[in-house]
């Protein structure tokens, strides 16, 4: 059983720059699609970007020139590098892998979730 924990969630300024991990415990991420998504108060979890197993990566359009994403498979882990966040960034961030040959943006899809970390991006 794969077991994710995020990891790098805090309070910042608007315009500065965060690092979200996400470490994997249990089997390795290396054939899983990782995946970041978040949910902001009152909001339904939306997705925020997408590494496939073999680098692809996908972005939501809001977040698309600000975040990065990556993958270090011999630490099984990922990471999210969010620049010039803004207050509308706020949310909890959970991470999420899959593990199938079709990548997916929609949350349902996905049955490994991390505990998720706050993020607080104030004006």
């Amino acid at each position: 059983q794969v077991q994710l924990a995020e990891s790098g969630g805090g309070l910042v300024q608007a315009g500065d720059s965060l690092r979200l991990s996400c470490g994997a415990s249990g089997r390795t991420l290396n054939n899983y699609d990782i995946a970041w998504f978040r949910q902001a108060p009152g909001k339904e979890r939306e997705f925020v970007a997408l590494i496939g197993r073999t680098g692809g990566t996908r972005y939501a359009d809001s977040v698309k020139g600000r975040f990065t994403i990556s993958r270090d498979n011999a630490k099984n882990t990922g990471a999210l590098q969010m620049s010039s966040l803004k207050p509308e960034d706020t949310a909890v961030y959970y991470c999420a892998a899959r593990g199938s040959i079709f990548s997916t943006i929609r949350a349902n899809d996905y049955s490994l979730w991390g505990q998720g970390t706050q993020v607080t991006v104030s004006s």
